[in-house]
């Protein structure tokens, strides 16, 4: 990887939830030649299959294996960068990790986009809102109170269930970097 796109890359991994975002769904809608959403309530709209796209992403990071004390807080630091922290696609068995794809509200879209940010590259899945039932630690709640609105992880545990089933393609930074420029 050159040194422009791990640049672009470390400031996808630096960016926050609502920046990340939307990273994440310029990136669906230029893959997929989706439009933008008809409502708050979804994030694209499929004009060919007439369908409502939701599309969740997270970066994947090698879990802490220490947490920050007074005596190794500048150590924790100096660890918790994208370089020493983000994991490679090549290692999904080797490092615990663990993402939450979060804030699913079934009852909003018909197709699920979702994936995960290594560092080597992209993997970018699909269900449907029918499917997500089916997805293992799948819950349909989140938070007390929040009615139809789940979340699942995809970690070691599950993440050969997700590659095995609802696996789309592969996405390298250098073609993510291609598709805006």
């Amino acid at each position: 990887m050159d040194a422009r796109i791990r640049e672009f890359r470390d400031g996808i991994f630096a960016l926050r939830t609502r920046r990340f975002g939307t990273v994440a769904e310029l990136m669906i809608e230029a893959l997929f030649r989706f439009h933008r959403s008809r409502n708050q309530f979804h994030d694209r709209y499929d004009a060919v299959e007439n369908k409502r796209i939701e599309i969740k992403f997270s970066t994947v990071m090698k879990e802490n294996d220490a947490r920050i004390t007074r005596e190794n807080l500048i150590q924790q630091c100096l660890n918790a960068n994208v370089a020493n922290r983000a994991l490679n696609s090549t290692d999904i068995y080797k490092y615990p990790f663990d993402c939450n794809i979060q804030q699913v509200k079934r009852a909003e879209f018909d197709v699920l986009y979702y994936g995960l940010f290594f560092a080597d590259r992209i993997a970018i899945f699909r269900m449907t809102s029918d499917e997500v039932l089916s997805c293992p630690g799948y819950s349909d709640f989140q938070h007390k109170g929040n009615e139809g609105e789940g979340q699942f992880h995809l970690n070691q545990k599950t993440i050969g269930w997700h590659l095995e089933n609802k696996f789309v393609q592969w996405l390298t930074y250098e073609e993510l970097y291609g598709l805006f420029t």
